[in-house]
């Protein structure tokens, strides 16, 4: 479709946290007027972009999709990348929001205009104004290249998980892996056999735990297609043990040294050189940094012609790595799995509030809002997967769900009082924010004992939610205008 020149509801982003907004709100009101604007050619959002060798998740399929779109066609457990692309692609086509995506339409600005009660927005494809503004552009959409010297020296290929260059072929190569997060486990396996050599340098060990991953059978997949309610019994019960974590993760963390034994089980049977087991263990409480799963990961470190520095990464030549010791290693290409900007969201240097100010500079880099969705100097802006909604260990499809619910309310409840706007009131975050910060202090996301990415410069954590997911679920069930200011609307204005 064409951009149009104004709307009701501007969604920006078209990976899982767009389409459920959309799809909620469409769904509460088939007529509304609704359109999601997407930077690329296609929707998908991460599962789009990140193609790199092995790429799957690491939460069950069953609980990774939507409630409202269940598919009896996954072939695995654990998905991967192609056919959760594939999966968003299909529910984009099924639910009929295709009609209603802009594609290659990025995000320049957005201000909020309080004489007229709207958004002005600019986008690479032109300008219009919306009512409503849903920023859904994802906390790990923006890949993050660590500022070291040299970096523009290299000679030969360098690129980030996120953006893989598969023209470029490692058979032969000295490849440099640079970080050994969630992406790493996953490609470096892939890609041991075709390198001569691999270095991979590891900051910080980080606990693993095996992935119990099967393949669906044709039988199971014919039951799910036969007998709906048999997938969301499933479904059902998998939240229910991933529900269970949260007991050990947040509300009783003394009981996770007895669930790390599973962790150096599975550490000391993959990695027999003793000096690459003693890097790779952690000095830090399991979970506090995000736990990672791979049948593959360990042993491939223990190979002969992989490379483990236990430490950062600090120069770059023309041809080679060095580490914090001053020890060079020649390589032909460097890839960097360091990350994205989960406390430093792209979008927020976009928006501009009602004091002149952008989200960015009103955060002053600890983002924080009401319900992680709604932010004081910003109304009618709604953010999907915002402040302290990330989760340790269940779906956040669940949480993009439950915000979709409170935006689709919040429509409602302006439409029903006649309103313009909603604000958020100063009082409300705070008071939300300070019971988010009691509620974290004492989980193993800020007393774990590490450095992780879940805590800001200030040691704050703005990026975990504290407790079971359910409570977040009834606390966006309903739009408690109790919370907000609200700007009614002139006469004959539309709402």
């Amino acid at each position: 479709m064409t951009l149009p020149e104004s709307v009701r509801v501007l969604v920006v982003g078209a990976g899982f946290a767009g389409i459920a907004a959309a799809s909620k709100v469409l769904a509460e009101d088939p007529g509304a007027d609704v359109v999601i604007i997407e930077r690329a050619g296609d929707v998908g959002g991460t599962w789009r972009d990140n193609t790199y060798p092995g790429c799957a998740c690491d939460v069950p399929t069953s609980l990774y999709s939507f409630s409202f779109a269940p598919s009896p066609d996954w072939t695995h457990t654990f998905a991967r990348q192609p056919e959760i692309y594939r999966y968003l692609r299909g529910v984009v086509d099924s639910t009929g929001l295709r009609k209603r995506i802009v594609t290659e339409c990025e995000l320049l600005s957005a201000a909020w205009n309080s004489a007229e009660s709207h958004w002005v927005v600019r986008t690479s494809k032109g300008s219009l104004t919306a009512d409503v503004l849903v920023a859904a552009t994802g906390a790990l959409s923006t890949p993050k290249l660590p500022d070291v010297p040299g970096i523009d020296r290299f000679r030969g290929a360098m690129f980030h998980s996120a953006t893989w260059n598969h023209e470029h072929d490692l058979t032969g190569e000295r490849v440099a892996v640079i970080g050994t997060g969630a992406s790493a486990v996953q490609f470096v396996p892939e890609i041991a056999d075709r390198a001569a050599r691999l270095t991979v340098f590891q900051r910080t060990p980080a606990w693993v735990i095996p992935r119990l991953d099967r393949t669906l059978g044709r039988l199971e997949k014919a039951l799910y297609r036969r007998v709906p309610l048999s997938q969301k019994v499933v479904r059902g019960v998998i939240y229910g043990y991933r529900e269970a974590y949260v007991t050990a993760l947040a509300h009783h963390p003394k009981v996770l040294p007895a669930i790390t034994t599973i962790a150096k089980v599975h550490l000391r049977r993959q990695v027999k050189n003793t000096a690459k087991r003693a890097a790779l263990t952690p000095d830090f409480m399991l979970g506090c940094k995000r736990i990672l799963l791979s049948n593959d990961w360990l042993k491939t470190l223990d190979r002969p012609d992989v490379d483990l520095v236990a430490s950062r990464l600090t120069g770059i030549t023309e041809d080679a790595v060095v580490d914090a010791d001053g020890r060079s290693y020649p390589v032909d290409t460097i890839i960097f799995a360091t990350g994205f900007t989960p406390t430093e969201p792209p979008v927020s240097h976009a928006l501009v509030g009602t004091d002149g100010r952008t989200l960015a500079e009103y955060w002053g880099g600890s983002p924080n809002a009401f319900r992680g969705t709604t932010v004081h100097g910003f109304p009618n802006l709604f953010l999907m997967y915002g402040p302290n909604t990330n989760l340790g260990h269940s779906s956040i499809v669940y949480m993009l769900e439950s915000q979709a619910t409170y935006v689709a309310e919040a429509l409602r409840q302006m439409a029903e009082r006649r309103l313009s706007a909603v604000e958020v009131t100063e009082q409300s975050q705070q008071q939300y924010n300070s019971w988010i910060h009691d509620s974290l202090a004492g989980t193993v996301w800020n007393s774990g004992g590490c450095s992780s990415w879940y805590l800001d410069s200030e040691g704050r954590n703005p990026v975990m939610w504290p407790t079971y997911t359910f409570t977040f679920r009834n606390s966006t069930r309903t739009f408690d205008v109790s919370h907000y200011r609200g700007i009614p609307a002139k006469e004959g204005q539309q709402v």
